[in-house]
């Protein structure tokens, strides 16, 4: 299978290029700037081109089985009206334009699969309500961005094409992610419940998260919202002590203010005082077999 991929160099593209590459298929992933391909594992290509603006690189579309869409600016930074703008543009306009270079494509090399990357935060915050694909959109801004990056997804449909957006929880893995910022204090022994800590943390191990793609893949059946969380979620606490056990070292006696983190991260830290407690009800019916649903063996392979 030919696979083309926006995003492919980030945390999460990284890891799922090998994981596709080792299976057998051809990858293709879209670039800004122009690099090696010898860095790469083998069946992998690099294509030049910026997916924020329209250019050269949407012919390269045509010809290829499958579209993996992961493009997006990182949301964890102050969101100052031009880190906001950079969040949401990244992913809509992105998005457009993947659609539009499918309309693009004659239909013969048209690719037959978007699966397009959303995000948990597309529910917004309903504290302790258990939430599935069914469940309608929030309206803070992560909520907004989520809504409308679907929204530019689901366009291809019109064009006869398969669309899954795949709704990201924290993505926890070896080498970024949300980990490697968390690390560092837990090994200090500074690693503490942010606010109260009761707060939905919903987590997914990179591994899961290579193998929930490849079986999106084989399952054509599945369309639309898909959630891809672990099925047992934690709360903030539940991570800070698990992580602490993991590493050997105590949890700091006091939370961390929401009030300090408000003034160190602004709006942003409603990413952290606020979460969502996610089902991945689709997967579980399709019968995806998770090989890290529990939380200690996920950090345990990863840290080990």
């Amino acid at each position: 299978m030919k696979v083309f991929i926006t995003g492919g160099s980030g945390f999460v593209g990284s890891n799922l290029t090998q994981d596709l590459s080792a299976k057998g298929h051809q990858v293709s992933i879209l670039t800004r700037r122009a690099k090696s391909n010898s860095n790469l594992p083998n069946g992998a290509v690099y294509v030049t081109g910026d997916p924020n603006a329209p250019g050269p690189w949407q012919q390269a579309i045509a010809g290829h089985d499958l579209i993996i869409n992961l493009a997006g600016a990182s949301i964890f930074t102050r969101w100052s009206a031009e880190n906001k703008q950079k969040i949401r543009d990244s992913r809509i306009n992105t998005t457009h334009h993947l659609v539009d270079a499918l309309d693009m494509a004659p239909p013969e090399k048209r690719p037959q699969t978007l699966l397009s990357t959303s995000a948990v935060g597309y529910y917004g915050d309903h504290g302790d309500e258990i939430l599935t694909e069914e469940t309608p959109a929030g309206d803070d801004f992560l909520a907004r961005v989520a809504l409308a990056w679907e929204g530019e997804a689901e366009r291809a449909t019109n064009l006869g094409v398969r669309v899954v957006c795949c709704r990201f929880g924290i993505v926890l893995g070896s080498k970024g992610g949300a980990l490697s910022k968390m690390l560092p204090l837990f090994k200090f022994g500074l690693g503490s419940p942010l606010g109260h800590g009761r707060q939905w943390f919903p987590w997914i191990h990179e591994k899961d998260l290579a193998g929930i793609f490849s079986f999106l893949v084989e399952s054509p059946e599945i369309v639309g919202p898909v959630n891809c969380v672990s099925p047992n979620q934690v709360t903030n606490t539940d991570l800070t002590q698990a992580l602490a056990l993991e590493l050997g070292k105590k949890v700091f006696p006091l939370n961390v203010p929401a009030f300090v983190l408000k003034i160190v991260m602004g709006e942003m830290s409603s990413i952290l005082l606020k979460g969502q407690r996610v089902a991945p009800n689709k997967l579980n019916k399709a019968g995806y077999q998770f090989t890290f649903s529990d939380l200690n063996a996920a950090l345990q392979d990863i840290i080990r």
